[in-house]
């Protein structure tokens, strides 16, 4: 019996007891750099548009995975009856009009003021100071009668830090404002997250966000800047508020995650999940791309970020299907990366397999490449996998740079962090680079990011490295744990149980 150890000699891999093939045999070997070439060309054609979340090139981009998935023999998690998670979107297009007045004070929209929700308003009514307005208790409404009022709140709430927490409380404290019978709803802004300048450019574009509910906002609801503490009397006293507005046009569309299932064959692992995710959406054409453009390209085709890394998961998936591991493998492409991790945001809550059975996320995603004698891995040394991760990148020739760039703290920027806070060890996977520099902003979220731009030999040794990492993780008999003190293993042990 051999001794329980994992090195690799002569093309060769072991693994606990069992001599292994050689890696020259294993599907991986035998992806085809020109299949992968056209899958990218395809994923990132000019014909896609960008592949903007809401719009029609990226439900073309879904479904061009999703038949993909269904032609290497991928099933439909059960449960469903296509590849597709729904996931609901409210569109919100921007106010064309909006003037508020408070007391004798006339404040400019765009400027002092931005419109967050609601129909075409003209009202006025007096004010109702609620601190943060998400309690019935001393810290917020404390028995106040709202109705037929307009709510004035300070922005987020104590413990929200990120951008995503102040749109989550915002939300909460405009539910409860409309239960309890307000008029409108005003928040002052006063968060060092965003400077205001770029709170009032965001909502001066169409904007796209998970929607809460079935039902469309009715509620006005405004933010108002109030970083210098100018409009203080909103807190000391009643005002008599009046506002016009156009509102914002707002619908709910469809969206889609595209998930399919390999089946393990171990009798008892296979209930366990490897969940290998990419976002296949980007930033869409001209405005929308939020950088400059010009009337000859104005497509954001999005190439590297992240065709690159939906043809890995679509490497994935052939080779994994073709031979498969032990555990069960979950494909899942995302959608909403580019608007706030928004697809990986809406399956973490909406699981198509429990959470406890999906042991381990190797995702992939990445700002570009500069050097293609490696891959960059972001959370390398915290999530439990190092070893199967440089073995697979070995294999197919490449280093492994661990956690590129710390100073921009790209664990919780892409889709993996919403795994991670629910406790599953979720490193990203990403092209090579070891710093944010000119030759990756030359192409990141810019026109030029084209496939005509992309190595497509690095692509494929780098399609080979992921899905050889997918499969040593998949078949590792133990599983991958993150290291101890981490700030998610206290979810971790919530979520298992250890």
């Amino acid at each position: 019996m051999l001794k329980s150890y994992l090195f690799l000699a002569a093309g060769f891999f072991v693994t606990a007891t069992t001599l292994a093939q050689p890696v020259s045999k294993l599907p991986e070997s035998k992806l085809s750099r020109t299949e992968l070439e056209a899958q990218l060309r395809f994923l990132a054609a000019d014909e896609l548009q960008g592949r903007r979340t809401g719009e029609p090139g990226n439900l073309v981009a879904a479904r061009y995975i999703a038949e993909q998935f269904r032609m290497l023999g991928l099933k439909p998690v059960a449960g469903q009856t296509d590849y597709y998670q729904k996931i609901p979107f409210l569109q919100a297009k921007p106010a064309a009009f909006a003037r508020l007045r408070i007391g004798a004070d006339s404040l400019q929209a765009g400027n002092q003021f931005v419109v967050i929700s609601g129909p075409k308003t003209d009202l006025k009514a007096e004010t109702v100071y609620v601190g943060y307005g998400l309690t019935d208790g001393a810290d917020g409404y404390n028995g106040r009668d709202v109705r037929g009022k307009i709510v004035v709140a300070q922005v987020g709430s104590p413990e929200a830090t990120t951008n995503r927490a102040l749109f989550t409380a915002s939300e909460q404290k405009r539910q409860l404002a409309a239960e309890k019978g307000a008029v409108g709803l005003i928040e002052l802004y006063t968060s060092g997250t965003y400077p205001w300048p770029i709170v009032t450019r965001s909502f001066q574009n169409e904007q796209l966000s998970l929607a809460s509910a079935t039902e469309l906002p009715t509620l006005l609801h405004l933010w108002v800047d109030n970083g210098k503490n100018q409009l203080s009397q909103l807190k000391d006293a009643v005002q008599t508020v009046s506002v016009q507005t156009s509102g914002r046009s707002q619908r709910i569309i469809d969206a889609v995650n595209v998930a399919g299932v390999i089946e393990g064959t171990d009798p008892k692992l296979k209930n366990e999940y490897v969940l290998l995710t990419a976002h296949f959406d980007h930033v869409g054409v001209g405005k929308q791309g939020g950088q400059p453009y010009t009337s000859a390209d104005s497509i954001f085709n999005g190439a590297r970020d992240n065709a690159f890394g939906t043809v890995a998961l679509l490497a994935s998936a052939k080779t994994l299907q073709a031979q498969r591991p032990k555990r069960s493998v979950l494909v899942i492409a995302l959608t909403g990366e580019e608007l706030g991790l928004l697809g990986s945001r809406y399956y973490a809550e909406h699981p198509l397999v429990p959470l406890k059975q999906t042991i381990f996320n190797l995702n992939s995603d990445g700002a570009g490449y500069n050097d293609t004698t490696i891959v960059s891995v972001v959370g390398l040394n915290r999530t439990g996998a190092k070893t199967e991760i440089e073995t697979a990148s070995k294999a197919f020739g490449l280093g492994v740079f661990a956690d590129p760039s710390p100073e921009q703290n790209l664990f919780d920027r892409s889709d993996n962090v919403n795994f991670a806070v629910k406790g599953i060890p979720a490193p990203t996977f990403s092209a090579g680079f070891k710093q944010f520099d000119a030759s990756l902003f030359k192409y990141y979220h810019q026109a030029a990011d084209n496939p005509d731009t992309v190595d497509f030999g690095y692509l494929l040794r780098f399609c080979q490295a992921f899905a050889y990492t997918a499969r040593l993780i998949a078949d590792k008999p133990t599983r991958p744990q993150w290291v101890a003190g981490d700030k998610y293993e206290a979810a971790s042990k919530a979520l298992y149980g250890h």
